[in-house]
């Protein structure tokens, strides 16, 4: 299967020959095959919600990246500009911005001077830390989000929101903030 973005990767979560694991329901006789290490196999019901997630939020990630190209972004680039226009004075570190965006620092560092050439983004030095830098949006970014955003909110709403019931949404917003790192503690802005 092709990967429709360079973020995600295939997980495949029950080995080809093993497929009798993925029927079996208790989670002893799952956790108990013999070999060099104990798995604990997904159910079926598990294996299921684990795939669907993967290929659903591929899929719309992908549909929302598509209807982004218009306007010259990509679902990263949106995230990025947003994450600063929400930033007391459009500006973050670069450090917290990595965080934000669930970027490496050293993708971030890239992914900003994309943005920077294209005048979206500019970097400022911190005063208080000479070796730190911000992210700040400029004036032409703010201007192409403005520009972007009602078209991304349609977009949001035609492919998501529009399927799932209020009740629906507020258990996978309840969920999926169990994922949420806190500020500083995500493994993708550590390198």
């Amino acid at each position: 299967m092709q990967s429709l973005s360079p973020n995600f990767i295939d997980l495949s979560t029950i080995p080809p020959r093993l497929p009798d694991m993925a029927a079996t329901t208790d989670r002893a006789d799952r956790s108990s095959v013999p070999g060099p290490t104990t798995v604990d196999w997904l159910t079926p019901v598990e294996l299921h919600a684990w795939k669907s997630i993967i290929h659903g939020t591929r899929h719309l990630f992908a549909a929302l990246d598509h209807a982004l190209k218009p306007h010259g972004l990509s679902g990263d680039d949106y995230g990025v500009l947003v994450a600063l226009s929400e930033a007391p004075d459009d500006r973050l570190r670069m450090a917290e911005l990595a965080d934000l965006a669930a970027e490496s620092r050293s993708r971030l560092t890239h992914h900003v001077g994309r943005l920077e050439a294209r005048g979206l983004v500019e970097r400022a030095s911190c005063p208080e830390d000479r070796r730190g830098q911000f992210a700040v949006l400029t004036a032409a970014g703010r201007a192409l989000l403005e520009q972007a955003a009602p078209h991304h909110v349609a977009s949001v709403r035609a492919l998501f929101l529009d399927h799932l019931t209020q009740a629906e949404l507020a258990t996978l917003g309840d969920v999926f903030a169990r994922f949420s790192p806190s500020p500083g503690t995500s493994p993708c802005a550590t390198t």
